[in-house]
């Protein structure tokens, strides 16, 4: 599979994260989200801090990425107690690099496609899934059985 493209965003405390920070340490799951506070999202991501657990004893760090401002995900993150790095992708250079935004979204251009993407400690994505269709929500079991193969 392909390297996985570097980036540098702001987390909800307004720092930087860097992907390549954690390459050679953790496998790393992305999680790309259309909109904090909305319905679907909202439960994929309240399911993800649910089972942390399991991504931790799978040597996984989550990031989960939206257009949202790193001020929008601070509250969304307090609301929902999510125990996970949220990272902004306001600028949208990175949901472009991964192939992830819709061109036309509800009427909004250029609004982040839910998907997800395991990259293992090399670097290198050893899973996507990009969904076209918002409602549904990518197969975390899947996510879970690549991961428990690294």
């Amino acid at each position: 599979m392909e390297t996985a493209p570097d980036f540098t965003l702001k987390n909800t405390k307004n720092e930087y994260v860097s992907l390549s920070d954690f390459l050679g340490e953790r496998n790393v799951v992305l999680l790309f989200f259309p909109l904090a506070f909305s319905g679907v999202c909202t439960k994929e991501l309240c399911s993800t801090r649910d089972n942390l657990k399991i991504y931790n004893s799978l040597d996984a760090e989550v990031f989960a990425i939206s257009i949202d401002s790193f001020f929008t995900l601070k509250a969304f993150k307090e609301a929902n107690n999510l125990n996970f790095t949220l990272l902004s992708d306001f600028n949208k250079e990175v949901s472009k690099k991964y192939d992830s935004l819709y061109d036309n979204y509800f009427g909004m251009k250029g609004v982040t496609k839910r998907s997800v993407f395991v990259i293992n400690k090399e670097g290198r994505v050893v899973h996507q899934e990009i969904l076209e269709d918002s409602g549904q929500i990518p197969d975390f079991s899947k996510v879970q059985e690549v991961l428990a193969g690294l």
